[in-house]
């Protein structure tokens, strides 16, 4: 057993993980171009005060959670907890919010968390932002594209859409103030957490866990009673929006969000599926960050989504399999394997969608065979002295009952293609 193993909480994504992970990277890239939106590439690492100022100095990620360092030049640097306050500081710094902007980007990202299943150190987010669009159709669109994603990857049936409007930093001012009057009369209920989030951030104690401090908010001020008109009308019209979609919702008047950019409309996607990390995709809209960072006052929503999460969603569906092999190669010798090498190169060119193994490494047919059937493909490509002298290919079916056959190189592509259509999408 090896000393070196990785640190906690980050953890390795295996080859039979790892194609899961790209069929799921590819229906995102697809419905994300089919809504019009473009990737954005950010850095890992960013200034400390990026995030203390956007997130908040009293957020659990920024007093606790962030992987925070001094440079060489004794700057304070961060390793990204989260992906907005990135993807708003390249929008100010390129100045992109001169006109509309779709913007998405995925990446691995930092915070310094217990692990659990579904929650890890090194955690890996797509995220999804809109600039430029002050009316509520973006957040309308923003929830229809996470539901077109659900649908591509056959999750749809196990997410709720839970939606809220937290309103003004104005109205919410209020409604804190009115929150903390209530909750400081009956502090003794609250469980420590939420005794602790009173001074720091007490909006956050709306999503406790605890089931006495849950019956507690019970006759609590509601955020409801204190929303502004605008904020409510926008709602309203978002709302009136999604009905016309089909799109099913929840309004949970008890969902704020963790983060203190947001205003206005919030959501979240949410599952039964994976126990008490259910959240799998979380957004809504933070109006006033892009002036925070000192660019010009522009309106802005989006969301991200835990990968990892989705990923566990998926795997429990229990539909997905590894890709196996559709052609597995079998030389004779060395000069056999010489002999194959170019033809097995062009009919990889010639079926660019199939997935085509070489034996590598030598061994007696007897053992060839034994990989080329546990690679699950469909035909064994035979060369051995024959074949060479006769410029010829032996076929083994290994899935079906019929004969082996022998074919000229120059057929040997044509006869795959048809042979093997529909498998792998053609």
């Amino acid at each position: 057993m090896t000393d070196y193993r990785s640190v906690r909480g980050m953890v390795d994504i295996l080859p039979e993980d790892s194609f899961l992970w790209q069929q799921l990277e590819g229906v995102m890239a697809a419905v994300l171009q089919q809504y019009g939106y473009q990737e954005i590439r950010l850095p890992i690492i960013e200034t400390t005060q990026l995030f203390s100022r956007s997130i908040g100095e009293v957020t659990d990620i920024v007093e606790k959670e962030m992987y925070t360092f001094a440079d060489r030049n004794d700057e304070s640097l961060s390793l990204r907890p989260e992906g907005t306050a990135g993807c708003v500081r390249a929008v100010v710094q390129h100045n992109l919010q001169q006109t509309v902007q779709k913007l998405w980007y995925q990446g691995p990202m930092f915070r310094y968390e217990r692990p659990q299943k579904g929650r890890q150190r090194q955690f890996h987010q797509l995220g999804v932002e809109g600039f430029g669009v002050a009316s509520p159709d973006l957040d309308a669109e923003l929830i229809l594209l996470s539901n077109a994603l659900w649908r591509g990857l056959g999750v749809q049936d196990l997410l709720t859409l839970e939606i809220n409007s937290i309103g003004s930093p104005h109205s919410r001012a209020l409604f804190r103030e009115a929150l903390v009057a209530f909750l400081s009369d009956h502090r003794d209920g609250l469980d420590d957490d939420s005794q602790r989030r009173l001074v720091t951030n007490p909006l956050r104690i709306l999503d406790s866990k605890n089931a006495a401090t849950q019956a507690l908010l019970a006759d609590a001020p509601s955020l409801s009673d204190f929303i502004d008109d605008e904020s409510r009308d926008d709602f309203a019209a978002l709302l009136a929006m999604l009905t016309a979609a089909g799109q099913p919702y929840v309004v949970n008047e008890r969902l704020v969000r963790g983060l203190d950019y947001y205003n206005k409309t919030v959501f979240e996607w949410t599952t039964d599926a994976l126990g008490a990390q259910g959240t799998v995709c979380g957004g809504g809209r933070y109006d006033g960050l892009v002036a925070q960072f000192g660019g010009r006052d522009t309106p802005a929503a989006g969301f991200a989504i835990g990968l990892e999460r989705l990923v566990l969603l998926i795997k429990g569906l229990d539909t997905h399999a590894a890709p196996q092999a559709d052609i597995y190669v079998v030389t004779a010798d060395t000069q056999s394997q010489l002999h194959a090498l170019p033809r097995v190169e062009a009919l990889r060119r010639a079926l660019p969608n199939k997935v085509i193994q070489a034996h590598l490494g030598g061994g007696s047919f007897k053992s060839q065979f034994k990989r080329a059937d546990r690679s699950g493909a469909q035909y064994a490509l035979v060369y051995g002295e024959s074949e060479q002298a006769s410029e010829s290919v032996t076929l083994k079916p290994l899935r079906s009952q019929g004969e082996q056959i022998t074919l000229p190189d120059n057929q040997l592509a044509a006869f795959l293609a048809e042979s093997l259509a529909g498998k792998n999408g053609d």
